[in-house]
């Protein structure tokens, strides 16, 4: 079985997340009318708890996907790279959601509807993502042991 190893998905989920901030923090600082230190502050919350949710949630998509159709993660086909993005920012909404409303001092429908713009925001962005990562670093197939 081929899948990434531990050091290669914590620099992808690292570069994931360092990309998501550069992304979404004027957006929040501009359209949630705070300073920019603050949706800092609440983006790294949010990426905090993402960093811990994300490569779960890679590694069990590459393996299921491994599993049922046999191809690594670098060969899926864009069918399923739609369905791998909505997945995780779908996912993600469960993590975020109190983070939101704790940190961000919203209510539910505000959280909820600031959740969804940040999973619009972050779906795109995650296909993308994925796309040039796996273009850039291809799954390498595991090595075979041999005894001479």
């Amino acid at each position: 079985m081929t899948l990434r190893s531990p050091r290669e998905r914590a620099i992808q989920t690292l570069a994931y997340e360092a990309g998501g901030l550069c992304l979404s923090v004027p957006l929040v600082a501009l359209f949630g009318g705070g300073t920019a230190g603050e949706a800092f502050g609440l983006m790294l919350a949010l990426s905090f708890a993402v960093l811990v949710w994300s490569p779960i949630h890679n590694t069990v998509f590459d393996w299921l996907d491994l599993s049922l159709s046999g191809r690594v993660a670098s060969d899926r086909p864009q069918r399923w790279r739609l369905v791998h993005a909505a997945s995780h920012e779908a996912s993600t909404v469960v993590v975020t959601l109190p983070i939101l409303i704790w940190l961000g001092g919203l209510g539910l429908w505000a959280a909820l509807l600031a959740d969804l713009g940040l999973t619009l925001l972050y779906a795109g962005y995650a296909y993308v993502f994925h796309l040039v990562y796996d273009r850039l670093r291809p799954v390498q197939p595991a090595r075979r042991l041999t005894h001479d």
